[in-house]
């Protein structure tokens, strides 16, 4: 089920902590914020033992995925597949909990992701680029996720950013598992005999930038200021930059990319910043009190 990962859902919330409700405590908000983010943690796990049932083969040859239970032979196919139909049931019951807003239901989210991730896992993590694409879409999709399930509306420059970051964070796995090629006994994934080291390094450092660029844009935007009172979100750009670096050092100095969920809790350099992150924009946030 992979909690660890849990983490990258994290992002539903971000449209809960850039608003009024979120920092005033809305009662509902943080409910509904809280449902939001269990579907997806569910809808996750989800993914990742569909992923698991249908690379297993795959994954035997890997040096550190064949540890996992369904690659070892520790978990049996049929209880898999047990496991995933309650997961399923997990995913509906929390997204049906979520208030609808505009008749909208908030399910379509969890399932639009679980589709998004199906077509993955059977056909688009084959195709070269669309791979990565994909999983920076299902980043977009969480943080418009959260935003739908307390009724507010997601700044496009911070979808931008989302998408930009998560598809440089893609990009940098290729790069870590291209540089562990050689410890596996074939190929590892079907779209690694397209990559290249030199074809990464060309999509790795402009989309570090895009992400630093587009999240700066979000800080200074009109519609920012106006939503939150303020004009000092800017003070924030010098902690995502840093991120940004200090995780491009792991990468290219100590190639350990693979998975950044738990690099952030590993990397104290790479916690401190994010949590100095956090603490400046609900200081901030709380010291404009906000329209939003």
């Amino acid at each position: 089920m992979r909690p660890h990962q849990w983490v990258k859902n994290l992002l539903v919330l971000a449209p809960l902590a850039f608003t009024l409700k979120g920092l005033s405590l809305d009662a509902q908000a943080w409910s509904s914020a809280a449902l939001a983010f269990a579907a997806f943690c569910f809808a996750a796990s989800t993914i990742y033992l569909v992923n698991d049932l249908v690379d297993r083969e795959e994954d035997g040859r890997h040096p550190q995925k064949r540890n996992r239970p369904i690659a070892s032979g520790r978990l049996g196919v049929g209880a898999a597949r047990g496991q995933l139909l309650l997961l399923l049931a997990a995913v509906g019951g929390a997204a049906t909990l979520v208030p609808a807003h505009a008749g909208v239901p908030f399910a379509i989210w969890p399932a639009a992701y679980l589709l998004l991730n199906l077509l993955y896992s059977f056909w688009l993590k084959r195709l070269v680029i669309v791979d990565c694409m994909c999983i920076a879409l299902g980043f977009q999709l969480r943080v418009q996720a959260g935003a739908a399930a307390i009724d507010v509306a997601a700044s496009n420059w911070l979808l931008l950013c989302t998408f930009f970051f998560a598809l440089f964070l893609a990009f940098c796995k290729r790069y870590e598992e291209l540089g562990r090629q050689a410890e596996a006994a074939g190929q590892t994934r079907a779209t690694m005999a397209d990559y290249t080291i030199s074809f990464l390094n060309m999509m790795i450092g402009p989309l570090a930038a895009l992400s630093i660029l587009t999240y700066a844009l979000y800080t200074v935007s009109p519609d920012t200021v106006h939503t939150h009172g303020t004009d000092k979100l800017i003070f924030t750009v010098p902690f995502v930059t840093y991120g940004v670096f200090r995780y491009l050092f792991l990468v290219y100095r100590r190639s350990d990319g693979g998975d950044p969920a738990r690099l952030l809790f590993r990397d104290a350099p790479l916690l401190v910043s994010g949590i100095g992150y956090t603490a400046l924009v609900v200081t901030i946030l709380r010291a404009a009190g906000g329209q939003g």
